[in-house]
């Protein structure tokens, strides 16, 4: 067996340069790059690896270790999951810091590459700065945080074991059914330990797209059901993004004349514009979607974890006799709310039931009719008024009208993705980037810069509100430094708006959201001068007043060479309250409150309507 010596780092920088994905006939490097913020637990050891690695795999300099997962993160989502990134951080801080992003990965079931730096595997130094000791175990350190927000957990202990750790972590990183984050923890002293490895483990490698056709059985089980379905409902999650299934999905729809409907991450599976397709479902749903779901027989679910805002807290599907098919590549999602399973990727599946059903005129005036009245809906509360400051949905309609039909729209938390969800009309597909599987504050900016390595020839619109860009803006600096340029629209409501409406809804108050009468200030209201801050960070930045002036700054923005940030305070009191479903968020049992009966009321009604089916 030929070996070459290595470092350890030296070997993990040149297996990952090896590894490469085949899209659509072309080849391509499976990372695209690895995010860096080195430290003592990285930059002696890995960081000398990359430094002569910058032609295979070159390394990205960032300013915070959440924030560039976030980036790495949207990179993977806007490439749908055929090229990812890895990220390197020191230990203690650095690697903590991305716990919340890993977590983020996992529930949107999107590839990282974790590389935490570690303490010495050796134990001579112990404890090392920023160690956190364990009084129990020296096995338990800060990056055992990661095992419960990973799909595979490993810690290099010996330099040998990368052989067979990082054939496991690419399985897991390539695979549709179990794709999510990998850590692998890399103790300080093992990266610059020297092996002879085998050559070769740094042959190149191309990895395709797994795609898994149906059980015979499963198949014929959801034939027979779609075919005495009365009224049928497709609903399209983030799966069928990552199968490419848009086009079977369209064909299998118009074949059976069967209404879609979207969720967050599965929106713009369909244009806006497609006959078939009613928009997006449940708690931020179009009312037409939330109805067909209610009387639907036959729900065909695809690619789609049925989460609470999917399904109404399980109170959506009302028909007592409806029964769901979960056409997911992943069986632990296809069995989800006692799910009649086909397990399958969703352009197999969908091609295969298309084959085996007769074409049918199934639904198609009553999706027109629910497409109208939601259309008329969309055009009323998107259009300005004369209002002292405007509504979420009217800037977004202002910035969805001057958007061009490539361009992205980028958001994660807040009471935007429920407005976007419910009002945006997607004009191509792959064009609507939501994080709404983890809700991440502070994620926008660092995803969307993400999103913008990921695509080619548009523009990358963020849409974030003034408290989650205090959270993270720091990677604004960071898209400039890339020649990376994004056009953030920065939405200003005086504090957490969305979260102080769901507290008014819930306990009719307002307490320790927003900085007008609702938070305690013993000082004066602090103000954010935020066109200054997004300057001082070498963005370009305007405010402007209303949503006439906001298509003005759009355009100005998208003539402009580099990242826009563009301020509009927003009315916090304001969302759209025609569609949507109920939540199910707890109310008080007993409270003094005016109206706190009735809330109650209110709430132990709709409990009631709940399926707790499995």
């Amino acid at each position: 067996m030929k070996t070459v010596r290595l470092t350890m780092g030296q070997a993990l920088a040149r297996y990952l340069a090896a590894q490469a994905v085949e899209v659509d006939g072309n080849t391509l490097p499976l990372f695209a790059g690895i995010f860096a913020i080195f430290g003592h637990g990285n930059v002696a050891g890995f960081g000398e690896a990359l430094a002569g690695m910058q032609d295979s795999l070159p390394t990205f300099r960032a300013h915070n270790e959440q924030a560039m997962a976030h980036t790495a993160i949207g990179f993977a989502k806007a490439t749908r999951r055929r090229q990812m990134m890895a990220c390197t951080s020191s230990v203690g801080p650095g690697a903590t810091n991305m716990v919340t992003a890993a977590a983020l990965a996992r529930v949107n079931r999107l590839p990282v590459l974790f590389l935490p730096g570690d303490t010495f595997a050796n134990r001579r130094p112990d404890p090392v700065l920023q160690q956190v000791e364990n009084l129990t175990s020296p096995l338990d350190v800060a990056n055992e945080c990661f095992r419960p927000v990973s799909r595979y957990f490993d810690r290099i202990t010996r330099p040998e074991q990368l052989i067979t750790s990082l054939p496991q972590a690419m399985r897991v990183l390539t695979c549709p059914a179990d794709c999510g984050p990998v850590t692998i923890c890399l103790p300080q002293d093992v990266q610059a330990e020297a092996y002879d490895y085998p050559k070769a483990m740094f042959e190149a490698q191309v990895h395709r797209l797994r795609r898994q056709g149906p059980d015979a059985f499963e198949l014929d089980r959801a034939v027979a059901m779609l075919s005495s379905a009365k009224a049928p409902l497709i609903i399209a999650g983030g799966g069928v993004r990552y199968s490419c299934a848009e086009d079977a999905l369209a064909a299998f729809a118009e074949h059976r004349g069967i209404p879609v409907a979207e969720t967050q991450a599965g929106k713009g599976s369909l244009s806006w514009n497609h006959h078939l397709n009613v928009g997006g479902i449940g708690v931020t749903g179009s009312k037409g979607a939330n109805e067909l779901a209610a009387e639907a027989d036959v729900i065909l679910a695809v690619g789609t974890r049925l989460a609470d805002f999917t399904t109404g807290s399980r109170a959506l599907f009302a028909n007592p006799d409806a029964r769901i098919i979960n056409l997911n590549v992943a069986a632990f999602d296809a069995v989800k709310h006692r799910s009649v399973p086909m397990v399958a990727d969703a352009t197999l599946g969908l091609a295969l039931l298309q084959q085996k059903l007769p074409l049918a005129e199934g639904r198609r005036s009553v999706v027109a009719e629910k497409r109208l009245e939601w259309n008329e809906v969309t055009a009323g509360v998107t259009a300005p008024d004369t209002r002292p400051l405007p509504s979420d949905a009217q800037i977004l309609g202002a910035l969805n009208r001057a958007a061009d039909a490539r361009d992205v729209i980028v958001a994660a938390a807040g009471g935007l993705p429920g407005e976007l969800h419910k009002l945006w009309q997607v004009k191509a597909p792959g064009t609507y980037h939501l994080e709404y599987g983890y809700s991440c504050m502070g994620y926008e900016i660092a995803g969307g810069l993400g999103v913008k390595m990921g695509t080619h020839g548009c523009d990358v619109f963020v849409m974030v509100g003034d408290g989650s860009y205090l959270m993270m803006n720091s990677e604004l600096s960071t898209s400039i430094l890339m020649g990376q340029k994004l056009i953030v629209i920065l939405v200003d409501n005086g504090g957490y708006g969305c979260i102080n409406r769901l507290q008014g809804g819930t306990t009719a108050k307002s307490f320790n959201n927003l900085f007008e009468g609702g938070t305690r200030i013993d000082g004066e209201r602090p103000y954010i001068d935020f066109v200054a801050h997004a300057r001082s960070l070498g963005a370009l930045s305007e405010k402007v007043t209303g949503v006439t002036e906001l298509a003005a700054a759009v355009r100005r923005a998208k003539a402009a060479d580099k990242t826009s940030v563009i301020v509009i305070e927003a009315d916090p009191a304001i969302s759209t309250d025609k569609g949507g479903h109920w939540w199910d968020v707890p109310v008080v049992e007993q409270s003094d409150s005016v109206g706190a009966s009735e809330r109650l009321a209110g709430y132990q009604e709709m409990k009631r309507k709940q399926k707790i089916d499995g």
